[in-house]
């Protein structure tokens, strides 16, 4: 036993040198990675009567990931897309040891052979161009949040960027001379500017206009100059929703996401 190799300074290494160093992985990814192992060394400790600094490599076969990914979908109520995020993250760890551990090539060859689970994708629902102009209405702008919120929501729907991506931006990464368009580092760390519209780019000059809170350069920032949550972007939304939903009723049976802002997007250039 005594030879036998330790989980947690391998798990270490893939953290610190794979996906920092090598890798380069962004802190979205490295979060979600974060969130699988946290959740996946809960289960082994209880599965396994195993305290995670106890771990060996050995430990974590192909038997106890499959346990793992049941005991989500069924204990925990994961989709199978999320069921097949944490696989994902998983494989990406165990890619990592058939380099630094080749001698247990066989037990590593059976964890990458899981497969994901199949599931049926849904169509995403879009909002109507009536749905987003009562929306755009929905923020008093004569606030500072309102806004904020009407130039958060206009560029959202109007670019389709990922939550992640617009809640990161700051007032560098706008260019509004000739050319207007936003720079932002998307999924993969792959940069790519997006252009804006005349009434976007006019938006953005007088919101630019608004002194900076804190010491931060965020574009879109809460109350206290940080970046927005994932739960304050919902949060807002939910409110607008609700006061727009006087003016659309279609809105009231219907969740406004930055997701379903970019489907939106996605449509209209359909359209």
């Amino acid at each position: 036993m005594k030879h036998a190799l330790s989980l947690a300074p391998l798990l270490e290494r893939f953290f610190t040198e794979r996906l920092l160093h090598q890798r380069q992985a962004s802190p979205h990814t490295i979060s979600s990675y974060r969130d699988t192992f946290r959740q996946f060394l809960k289960f082994t400790a209880q599965h396994l009567r195993t305290a995670p600094s106890q771990l060996y490599f050995k430990d974590i076969d192909a038997p106890v990931i499959l346990a793992f990914l049941d005991h989500l979908e069924q204990q925990r109520g994961i989709t199978a897309r999320s069921r097949n995020l944490r696989l994902t993250a998983l494989r990406s760890f165990f890619r990592f040891a058939a380099f630094e551990v080749p001698m247990h090539a066989a037990q590593i060859q059976r964890v990458l052979a899981i497969p994901n689970k199949r599931f049926t994708r849904t169509v995403v629902p879009f909002l109507t161009r009536a749905e987003v102009e009562a929306l755009l209405a929905a923020p008093d702008q004569q606030t500072w949040a309102g806004r904020r919120d009407y130039a958060f929501m206009l560029l959202a729907v109007q670019t389709g960027l990922r939550l992640s991506e617009i809640t990161g931006l700051t007032r560098q990464d706008l260019s509004l001379g000739v050319g207007a368009h936003v720079r932002v580092i998307g999924k993969g760390r792959k940069e790519r500017c997006t252009p804006l519209t005349k009434a976007t780019r006019a938006i953005l000059q007088t919101w630019l206009r608004e002194p900076p809170r804190g010491d931060s350069q965020v574009l879109f920032p809460n109350a206290h100059g940080q970046r927005l949550s994932v739960h304050g972007v919902q949060y807002i939304l939910n409110k607008h929703r609700v006061t727009a939903s006087r003016r659309c009723p279609s809105l009231h049976h219907k969740r406004v996401t930055v997701h379903r802002f970019r489907h939106t997007m996605a449509m209209d250039l359909v359209d």
